[in-house]
């Protein structure tokens, strides 16, 4: 079982930037990656996601144009920089690895077979 551990979290105010990094304890090249996250008091919603080439990403609307989901195959690394942040961005977000090789990376959470430990992000007003 391959662990995906996260970092880069912080307290920044609005308008600023952070990158968010995820590493794996093993090979992740034949998997779809993600980012999910869960805001106090609410469920977990996807957040960005890219295939397992790297070449296809998928944004949620709410940080389109914001965020940009990356990743380095032969470093087992997943990044996602995260623009012009918002108070409504503050939440624990999660690094996810779908099920299945070769694929699109996860929008739900049925296609994600492993989760990390969450970084926290608090976006102050």
């Amino acid at each position: 079982q391959v662990q995906l551990v996260e970092s880069g979290g912080g307290l920044v105010q609005a308008g600023d930037s952070l990158r968010l990094s995820c590493t794996a304890s093993g090979n992740i090249s034949p998997y779809g990656m993600g980012w999910f996250r869960q805001a106090p008091g609410k469920e977990r919603e996807f957040v960005a996601a890219i295939n397992w080439i790297g070449d296809i990403t998928n944004l949620s609307d709410s940080v389109k144009g914001r965020f940009t989901i990356s990743r380095d195959n032969a470093k087992n690394t997943v990044s996602l920089q995260m623009n012009s942040l918002k108070p409504e961005d503050t939440a624990v977000y999660y690094c996810t690895k779908t099920k299945g090789r070769y694929s699109a990376g996860p929008t739900v959470a049925t296609m994600v077979t492993s989760w990390g430990q969450g970084t926290q992000v608090t976006v102050s007003s």
